[in-house]
């Protein structure tokens, strides 16, 4: 069935543009207006994801042409946005910026989801030069529709008014703009979703709609990204008879909804902070998280550290991801963990370790991306069961570990097109 319905990716010049403080305005203001908002997140990121979900009231699902096919990129948006109103990508880095060249960029995603594109740029110590920058995004790939561009970081009506002669210039729609407020700054990526922190990214999410509609004509926002949506098939999941416990709480909560769907089971959901003893399942998923900053609350819940220790000990299936796999330690930074692996973790002289990496795990390949800031140091002997690559194809150390039937490792994984029990297989 043929039906007309919003769709557009904001993406931007370069990275630290707002796209964040835009988007979250922009699902806000259209949810009070009683619209439904379905947002979608162009790359791996786990944490505007979160953000998005507080600001439409709806999961926030990401498409990354890296780590899944084209078509499945398709058959999830598709599938989203059929229930929904207004549907907004929030893209990533700069609008061209890719995994190789253009690959995986926010503009392929646009073209391959042929939905126009709502250019935002920071316009800090610029004004007519911006011509120059519209001209360049607008003509570089002809295939992909800016239907507009919004202005960042604004000075005053003046400083707009020589925006504003732009993008008339140049023939491309002006939106309006986000006035320059440097109270107006995206919560810390390192919050975690306390009550605290939940509180506080309620505060920006309200603060950004307010000074985003301020000065963006949402209205004609909206003509000019509506769009004819044909309905897919309704998605039909055949769920299997086993049970999956997901840790989620504070501590953890890095998950892909896409991903709990692909395991067709039956999940219940449980928190290694609070709860004493694990529910009955036939597999336990430790997702990344925080645990960094719970661990105090994780070494004192002595009852769930020891249920999860005697699971994998009973060859117990576990799959355990960056944060997960921490809380499979020995210790982080002397708080003692499960220590279902023979290893250390701590965040001193901490580093940033990222990027798109490619698993072989004997006839298992799976993709996914690591980013981390912690290490670990071995115990005792302990190597990896997996080769690791990234995208140029060269091999990466970040190993995989292997203990009876727990899979632990820092790449976060992305299975929504893989049978990921294939791991206990091999």
């Amino acid at each position: 069935m043929a039906m007309k319905k919003n769709s557009f990716l904001i993406a931007a010049a370069s990275s630290g543009s707002g796209k964040t403080t835009l988007s979250l305005g922009l699902m806000r203001i259209l949810s009070r207006r009683g619209l439904s908002v379905q947002p979608f997140k162009c790359g791996p990121d786990y944490i505007d994801t979160q953000y998005h979900a507080l600001a439409s009231g709806n999961n926030s699902i990401n498409l990354d042409l890296f780590m899944s096919s084209e078509n499945h990129v398709r058959e999830i948006y598709n599938r989203y946005a059929a229930g929904c109103d207004v549907n907004i990508v929030e893209g990533v880095m700069g609008m061209f910026d890719g995994y190789d060249r253009m690959e995986g960029s926010s503009a392929d995603l646009a073209c391959k989801l042929n939905i126009p594109v709502v250019l935002l740029v920071n316009a800090a110590s610029t004004a007519f030069s911006v011509a120059a920058t519209i001209y360049g995004f607008t003509r570089f790939r002809k295939d992909i529709k800016v239907a507009g561009v919004i202005f960042n970081r604004v000075a005053s009506e003046n400083h707009y008014a020589f925006l504003k002669d732009a993008c008339e210039e140049t023939g491309v729609p002006s939106l309006g703009y986000i006035r320059k407020n440097d109270a107006l700054k995206t919560p810390s990526r390192h919050l975690g979703l306390s009550l605290d922190s939940v509180a506080e990214i309620e505060r920006f999410v309200e603060e950004a709609a307010d000074e985003v509609e301020r000065n963006v004509d949402i209205d004609t926002l909206l003509s000019l990204t509506e769009m004819m949506y044909i309905a897919p098939q309704p998605f039909k999941t055949e769920i299997c008879n086993r049970v999956v416990a997901v840790a989620k709480d504070e501590a953890f909560n890095f998950i892909y909804p896409v991903n709990i769907e692909a395991f067709r089971s039956r999940i219940v959901y449980f928190s290694p902070l609070r709860d004493t003893s694990l529910p009955n399942a036939d597999m336990i998923y430790l997702p990344g998280g925080y645990p960094e900053l719970f661990a105090e609350e994780l070494e004192r819940n002595v009852g769930m550290r020891k249920a999860i220790k005697e699971y994998a000990e009973s060859g117990g299936k576990i799959l355990a991801e960056c944060g997960g796999m921490i809380y499979l330690t020995e210790e982080i930074d002397g708080k003692r963990m499960c220590g279902v692996f023979p290893l250390k973790t701590t965040m001193e002289n901490a580093r940033l370790t990222l990027g798109y990496r490619k698993v072989i795990l004997q006839d298992l390949m799976i993709k996914g991306h690591e980013f981390h800031y912690s290490h670990t140091a071995p115990t005792e002997n302990i190597t990896s069961v997996a080769q690791q690559y990234n995208v140029k194809g060269m091999p990466v150390a970040t190993p995989i570990y292997r203990y009876r039937n727990t899979f632990a490792g820092y790449t976060h994984l992305y299975w929504g097109e893989t049978d990921i029990f294939k791991l206990w297989n091999q």
